[in-house]
């Protein structure tokens, strides 16, 4: 019988003036390094282009670069957070920060495929050492109430506004080339040597500024490590699998990986509720309030995938924005974020965790429907008569009356979701379990947006489809006759587009006309999405703003 009981073994803040010097620089030692990681699953996603064409990697094969990272990343996080509890946290703090910025290295230097793609997995696998050692540090390092909610909000903002720096990052790096001793160094690889010099200070200062937890080696569950890890590797890579278009839920390999992943975690769950020293103890969700802050945790980045990804690529394809543009246009986002992270951060010693991630995702929800309500010229002839003239379906769109407003909006709400959330999905979990906590959440989150991503995508591609059907045989006439009574049309138009056929031609522009109805629908999807994380704000997430202000022992609660 496990008991929760037992008073969490944090340790007590310094009562100097240095030691409180000490806290600060840890935290901005923690938050440099999570901004690292988080930022980097966007930031290389506009550089793809740029990468397929100067290492000859074809279309199909360029979608791995984002979903090895993310495979490693999500596949890890629990294995990540366990080795923290085990062996100390500092100690695979130093060791993932130190993966991750050799990882870059090798990344930034790629000269081919292979070596790229296993740069990205081996940056997975420094994020997800990494990133839940960051936040139990900041659990273990920190006192309950104010000091550790203002470094939650410090690490909230990092973790939600670092997607939006990537786009920004990328957008800018990507479309500079260098020249370092008499060497062209193209964009893109800056977008991973930037990580090398932060990475390996990080590992380099922490041991000054971190304290080292207590290590329980020889403890480590390796049947539970293994069926965990891999129900989790086979989980995403199904997941984002569904969630490209080419593939989809039908695919086999996406049923067999989710087939897969399901029967794993199960074999991990019976393992798990029989041995001594378990990697993911079941007490961890016995505590109501912390299993729906993992709830709540998962939805949330599930509807916030379809505004960073489906928005971004509307910017950009339909209203015409350039990427480094497009990456400006979410620079609200980041500073709306941090705004209201700071602000929550004094709220929740005053307000009950509840009403703050309630409102917050009702706001968040709000913004998602705002942007189901974008609506562009989309006929047939409207279509045939933007691409004729060169402009974008979405030119009369307004940024600043019809995106800026619910950008901001998600991001106040955002903010007020994150730091309560975070506060109360790590709040009595005991010393020893803190990084197996830290990486359960950072788990869901994960799962979450794969999962999102996934539904979203699917959505999308439904009602793109069914638009596509309505539009397609008007283009294709209206094309077929243009390029009859111009002959020279077809060659011009392949090659604008990039493509090797005239039919493909026809099918890329049928392709922008359906975009934005497919994109709208995933936004209300997402909508939905996010009233349910706001469903079980409210109803299940009971802890007072008192008693998040305590490292006391909670209610007893026994695990058998």
């Amino acid at each position: 019988m496990a008991d929760l009981t037992k008073t969490p073994e944090l340790q007590e803040p310094p009562a100097t003036a240095d030691g409180k010097q000490h806290l600060g620089w840890a935290l901005v030692l923690i938050s440099i390094a999570q901004l690292m990681v988080v930022l980097d699953s966007t930031i290389a996603n506009i550089a793809l282009p740029y990468i397929g064409k100067d290492l000859s990697i074809n279309q199909a094969n360029l979608q791995w670069i984002v979903t090895g990272y993310a495979l490693a990343f999500g596949g890890l996080l629990l294995l990540g957070g366990r080795l923290g509890d085990l062996y100390g946290r500092r100690r695979i703090f130093m060791t993932g920060v130190a993966v991750f910025a050799i990882a870059s290295l090798l990344g930034g230097l790629a000269q081919n495929e292979a070596l790229l793609l296993g740069a990205r997995g081996l940056q997975g696998l420094g994020a997800a050492l990494a990133s839940p050692a960051a936040l139990a540090l900041i659990t273990t390092t920190f006192p309950a109430g104010p000091a550790r909610n203002r470094a939650f909000a410090v690490y909230a903002a990092m973790s939600g506004a670092g997607a939006a720096v990537g786009l920004i990052l990328g957008g800018w790096l990507t479309g500079q080339d260098f020249s370092f001793l008499a060497t062209d160094v193209h964009g893109w690889r800056l977008t991973f040597l930037i990580n090398v010099p932060i990475g390996l200070g990080a590992a380099f200062l922490a041991p000054r500024f971190l304290p080292e937890s207590k290590s329980h080696p020889g403890e480590l569950d390796i049947p539970g490590a293994f069926s965990g890890t891999a129900g989790l590797l086979a989980l995403v890579y199904g997941l984002t699998r569904a969630g490209n278009q080419q593939y989809g839920w039908g695919d086999t390999w996406t049923i067999t990986s989710l087939v897969a992943g399901v029967a794993f975690l199960v074999v991990f769950g019976i393992i798990e509720s029989r041995v001594k020293h378990p990697l993911l103890p079941f007490r961890i969700f016995a505590n109501q309030t912390r299993a729906a802050s993992f709830l709540a945790m998962m939805l949330m980045p599930a509807a916030m995938f379809s505004m960073f990804f489906f928005l971004s690529l509307f910017i950009q394809n339909v209203m015409g924005y350039s990427p480094l543009k497009a990456g400006f246009a979410f620079l609200p986002f980041s500073f709306g974020l941090v705004i209201s992270a700071t602000i929550v951060s004094s709220l929740v010693n005053r307000i009950d965790a509840r009403y703050i991630a309630g409102v917050g995702t009702l706001m968040a929800s709000f913004a998602l429907w705002g942007f189901s309500r974008l609506s562009v010229p989309d006929d047939a002839n409207a279509v045939l008569g933007s691409f004729a003239s060169g402009q974008h379906l979405g030119s009369d769109v307004s940024y600043w009356t019809q995106i800026l407003p619910y950008i901001v909006i998600m991001a106040l709400g955002l903010g007020a979701v994150f730091v309560p959330l975070t506060l109360t999905a790590v709040h009595h979990v005991k010393a020893e379990d803190s990084g197996i906590g830290s990486g359960v959440l950072n788990t869901m989150q994960q799962v979450g947006g794969a999962l999102g991503l996934a539904s979203l995508s699917t959505v999308a591609a439904h009602f793109g489809t069914n638009h596509a059907e309505q539009i397609g045989p008007g283009i294709a006439k209206g094309l077929t006759e243009a390029s009859q009574a111009n002959p020279a049309l077809s060659g011009q138009l392949m090659d604008k587009l990039g493509v090797g056929s005239f039919d493909a031609v026809i099918g890329r522009v049928i392709e922008f006309g359906s975009f934005p109805d497919g994109a709208t629908h995933a936004f209300f999807l997402g909508t939905f999405m996010m009233l349910g994380a706001s469903l079980v704000t409210w109803l299940f997430l009971n802890v007072k703003h008192t008693e998040l202000a305590t490292d006391g022992p909670e209610a007893a609660v026994h695990v058998g």
